[in-house]
């Protein structure tokens, strides 16, 4: 890969030695040399996520250290990265996380419990040059606090107190949230297997969840929810794409960017980051209705069998969902 150190051998070899190396080679400040100014203008690189966005290495750096603390025996397993990209257009990453850690310290979550937590992340990242110029981050905090042994909407709540009640807490990302970014997504082959996901997605957000699932997703079919929760069989994939849609019934579904992995050796796979612009105008999993402006940042694994899809991992944050709400709601 041109630009790259000759250590990294393609686009997930970097991705996952990097994360290695800041987080388990307990090599923090490494991060400064990753993400830096973009290679085309002067500009630090945005990390987004639901909670909002933050720019350039030093406060990466601090979330990172901060995170090292909650969790000192914090291991980071790299389940998978679906990958676009060139040398010329730069590189585009989607990485699937486990992480293992154990709640020993006082924080973010409370006193500490000692309980052992299992929780995914999947960040999107944008590379040129050996850099991150661009990151997108959704991390599963319905399943870290769940183990923990607080709902989120407790959780939520419980931030906006500490952050000084609904006049002074910091706003989650929304499509107002400005962002300084030089990131374009690259122009894909028609007929790609994210695509045909896409497509899919749309169908069971905008047409028909029912039938778009049965005619889509495996007999068989494995889905990991929000909240750190597996479940099986398609009847269980309808109820949750049904109770999410039911929460926010009008709010606008927009595909906001596509990678694929199409080879011979392994299983089709597809990364898709989503979202949802609206109101919670609806009943759903999200409790009654409160009127409450709602943006929701998702973003989903998936691999196809031969019977369709097989394997889908979908993530969103409840508890910045939570906190738009009670924002509203008081």
């Amino acid at each position: 890969m041109k630009g790259f150190d000759n250590q990294f051998k393609n686009l997930p070899d970097y991705i996952l030695k990097i994360t290695y190396q800041i987080w388990e080679n307990n090599d923090v400040e490494s991060i400064k040399k990753y993400y830096a100014d973009t290679p085309q203008v002067s500009l630090p690189t945005p990390t987004r996520s639901p909670g909002g966005v933050i720019y350039g290495a030093d406060p990466v750096i601090k979330s990172t250290k901060e995170s090292k603390k909650l969790f000192p025996d914090r291991t980071l397993l790299g389940e998978d990265v679906i990958w676009t990209g060139n040398d010329k257009e730069g590189y585009f990453s989607s990485h699937r996380i486990l992480s293992t850690s154990t709640h020993n310290n006082d924080g973010l979550y409370g006193e500490p419990t000692g309980k052992k937590l299992y929780y995914r992340t999947i960040a999107d990242c944008a590379c040129m040059n050996n850099q991150v110029y661009d990151e997108w981050l959704v991390r599963d905090q319905g399943a870290i606090v769940r183990q923990i042994g607080i709902e989120p909407k407790v959780f939520a709540n419980n931030l906006i107190l500490q952050e000084g009640g609904p006049d002074k807490s910091s706003k989650p990302f929304d499509e107002n949230t400005p962002v300084k970014s030089i990131y374009t997504s690259p122009i894909l082959p028609s007929g790609n297997i994210g695509e045909t996901y896409g497509n899919i997605l749309t169908s069971i957000m905008n047409v028909n969840a029912e039938k778009t699932i049965n005619d889509n997703y495996d007999r068989s079919i494995q889905q990991f929810q929000p909240g750190g929760q597996l479940h099986y069989g398609r009847d269980e994939c309808i109820k949750f794409w049904k109770q999410l849609r039911s929460s926010f019934p009008d709010a606008l579904f927009t595909i906001e960017h596509v990678a694929f992995i199409e080879e011979e050796s392994q299983a089709k796979k597809a990364a898709i980051r989503w979202s949802l612009n609206g109101k919670h105008e609806g009943n759903g999993i999200f409790g009654q209705p409160s009127n409450a402006k709602i943006y929701v940042m998702g973003i989903n694994h998936v691999e196809f069998g031969s019977m369709g899809i097989k394997n889908e991992w979908v993530l969103y944050d409840e508890t910045m969902i939570w906190k738009q709400i009670l924002l509203k709601t008081g």
